[in-house]
């Protein structure tokens, strides 16, 4: 078994594994199935992938044959996400996942990222349980369009013991708590901060869509404009009358 960066002779190969992964950790219909691989794992995109210092492709491979493969991609200096972990069906079972996910923490790393998030469906059972065992927080919910319908995408990230994450917005390092939550009216709503040390709120992160929602107002209401999630105001207004 050899673990290394993905080559443009793997192409046919990854688009191969990522099809037999997806028909089997997916109830997705054979159609989606064929528009997901075409849409990101054509020849001239991966050709861009593969030439793309903020991507990352690692492949496993056995006896000359590419048996499962991860998707990663630098979002800033010290944070990366890892989009995919594909294994063929034939090989689950065998530590190859768990081969392919620390290899590519540790690439990463090596490369200055200190913090990592995941992505997977929710319909994959599978692979959420994956991350979960692998100590990873669920921190929230996203859409992706496969074949032009809409998915649930459950992202997961590493969390430090005492809860707190950091995380890039708009140019600038903000911190995540996720043990100090405000009730919201689709999902809780958690703590962000400008320094990790918890003295100024910069924000509130949605758990619901994995977005950052605009700040308390005097009336004490949070909105996330990206999924209508909200906390209703527990001041007197004589506006709600």
């Amino acid at each position: 078994m050899e673990v290394r960066e993905a080559q443009p002779k793997d192409r046919p190969a990854i688009r191969d594994v990522a099809r037999r992964s997806l028909q089997t950790s997916y109830s997705l219909n054979p159609s989606a199935i064929n528009g997901a691989i075409e849409e990101w794992y054509d020849e001239n995109r991966l050709k861009d992938m593969l030439a793309d210092d903020d991507k990352l492709l690692l492949v496993i491979d056995v006896d000359d044959q590419v048996v499962a493969f991860s998707e990663s991609e630098r979002t800033s200096e010290e944070a990366a996400e890892l989009l995919w972990l594909h294994v063929d069906p034939n090989y689950r079972g065998e530590e190859y996942g768990e081969t392919l996910y620390k290899a590519t923490r540790n690439h990463l790393a090596a490369e200055g990222v200190q913090s990592m998030k995941a992505r997977v469906l929710a319909d994959n059972a599978g692979g959420n349980a994956f991350y979960e065992n692998r100590e990873l927080s669920k921190v929230g919910e996203e859409t992706v369009e496969i074949d032009g319908t809409s998915y649930v995408e459950n992202v997961w990230a590493e969390i430090e013991e005492e809860g707190i994450e950091e995380h890039e917005h708009d140019g600038q390092t903000v911190y995540i708590d996720h043990e100090n939550t405000e009730r919201g009216s689709i999902a809780p709503f958690q703590v962000v901060y400008t320094q990790k040390a918890g003295e100024e709120i910069y924000g509130y992160w949605c758990t619901q869509c994995g977005n950052l929602a605009n700040a308390m107002d005097a009336m004490g209401r949070i909105q996330c404009d990206e999924c209508g999630n909200s906390r209703k105001p527990t001041r007197w207004d004589a506006s709600y009358l």
